[in-house]
């Protein structure tokens, strides 16, 4: 039976259940071709065997959140209140002399008899190596308990060392995300860990996600960084493909994926999010003592990762990944005020460069959604008239100028010619891109982003990311 003959029969079987009257509430015999023989045929027809179905459900995870002044002295008294054998505390040589992490020192001295160790050769966008270095110290000393006091790649590396001394034979690729590692599921109760974020960008401290740098492929493989990263996690995650979009669905929930599509309790967190890094990022890169604005920058970190670690990211992350990752043997763009002995483009810069084309070509997908945005861009509603008369079409050029806009006020380089790539260099970067399908498979308008349309629509999007 042909796809369409299927979807006909279901659709004439449907509309039997329907109609069919079924006085006694538990349908009569098959045998009397009822409501029974209908909803019988419709379990057979309705899910054959090699389908691959849309997904019909999502899920909300999220740590519990503690804001307010203060709140880092409490870290003693809350890992004491869980009875740990032994605490793994994690920091970055620069964190461990600034007063966040002085700050927690002094909390866990506090407790009596409370044992920790401190792990503080954190590096900035974890390596393979750098992963495999804090998880063999988390295996040696079999923790109880974790502490991550930093920004992502602290609370990342943090994540990593949690997992693996759990899952104490299992190798590092075996929890990658597909088609780079195996992408196998997490069943296992993993121990507890107390995120203190000295960042406002991540929002790692929400999300049970982790990246790092795959050194051996010159690609990334889940993220870091700053107020960019917030702004472009609730863009991506507003406007990625609807839960009820993605496929496949999972024949276990258990097998449901934290990037699970934009969904009404994500959208909320992410506007908000949104909303909030338009207005106070810019007053932070004005004024870096604005302590407002650096606390709903914290604050809009949080509901983004919330946000972004339910429904996803897409295109900006996705291609993000080989454009840090070939920096190293490539251009060599050390982007300034890092203070490392290595080629560096932080991560919410390479997200940024491509954000204005990557939603230029995203805009016909969802013009709506993308008009909110472009909306939020310019301090009104898309009832405001100078936002409601644009026309669908043109939505995703006025969203790129606004984008564009916004981050030129915030000194961001402008395109990839600005942190040394030249248009030789795209594809190498597209074949990077490529295999990051768990953000790539909910961009929208991309759809099943294989073989050559893929390849001419990502080549597209960094052909107008290499200046603006």
């Amino acid at each position: 039976m042909s796809a369409a003959a299927r979807r006909n029969l279901i659709h004439r079987l449907i509309n039997a259940a329907q109609h069919t009257a079924c006085p006694c509430h538990g349908c009569r015999s098959m045998a009397a071709g009822g409501h029974g023989a209908v909803m019988n045929q419709l379990r057979k027809l309705a899910t054959p065997v090699g389908v691959v179905q849309k997904e019909y459900a999502f899920e909300i995870a999220a740590s519990n959140l503690r804001f307010g002044e203060g709140v880092t002295m409490e870290v003693g008294m809350d890992l004491k209140n869980m009875n740990p054998r032994k605490v793994g505390v994690f920091t970055d040589p620069n964190v461990a002399k600034l007063p966040p992490m002085q700050t927690a020192i002094e909390s866990l001295d506090s407790q009596p008899d409370l044992s920790y160790e401190v792990y503080d050769r954190v590096v900035a966008e974890p390596t393979e190596e750098s992963w495999r270095n804090a998880i063999a110290w988390a295996r040696s000393h079999d923790f109880s308990h974790f502490l991550a006091v930093g920004g992502g790649s602290v609370m990342d590396t943090a994540k990593a060392a949690n997992l693996f001394t759990v899952y104490k034979d299992s190798d590092l690729m075996d929890f990658i995300n597909a088609p780079i590692g195996k992408g196998l599921p997490i069943t296992e109760k993993l121990r507890p860990l107390i995120a203190v974020p000295t960042t406002a960008g991540t929002g790692s401290e929400t999300t049970g996600t982790a990246i790092l740098d795959i050194t051996s492929k010159s690609f990334k493989t889940v993220h870091i960084s700053s107020g960019l990263d917030t702004l472009f996690h609730s863009l991506e995650s507003y406007t990625a493909i609807p839960y009820y979009e993605r496929t496949p669905r999972p024949s276990n929930p258990i097998n449901r994926p934290a990037y699970q599509g934009s969904n009404p309790v994500a959208d909320i967190f992410s506007v908000w999010a949104l909303k909030q890094t338009v207005k106070n990022l810019p007053r932070v890169a004005k004024d870096p003592n604005d302590e407002q604005a650096k606390q709903q920058m914290l604050l809009a970190a949080a509901f983004a990762g919330i946000g972004f670690g339910n429904a996803g990211v897409h295109l900006c992350h996705g291609m993000s990944y080989p454009i840090s990752g070939l920096n190293k043997a490539g251009p060599k763009y050390k982007h300034p005020g890092y203070i490392v002995d290595h080629p560096i483009i932080p991560h919410g810069i390479s997200v940024a460069v491509t954000g204005p084309s990557v939603f230029r070509f995203t805009s016909p997908s969802s013009p709506d959604r993308h008009r909110e945005a472009l909306a939020i861009f310019h301090d009104t509603t898309p009832s405001d008239p100078s936002i409601s008369r644009i026309p669908d079409a043109d939505i995703g050029s006025h969203l790129y100028d606004a984008i564009a806009r916004f981050l030129d006020g915030l000194g961001v380089p402008r395109g990839l010619e600005a942190v040394g790539y030249s248009a030789a260099d795209i594809p190498r970067l597209v074949q990077g891109t490529l295999p990051q399908r768990r953000v790539l498979d909910l961009a929208p308008g991309i759809g099943d982003i294989v073989g050559e349309d893929g390849k001419e629509a990502l080549t597209g999007i960094f052909e107008g990311a290499m200046n603006y």
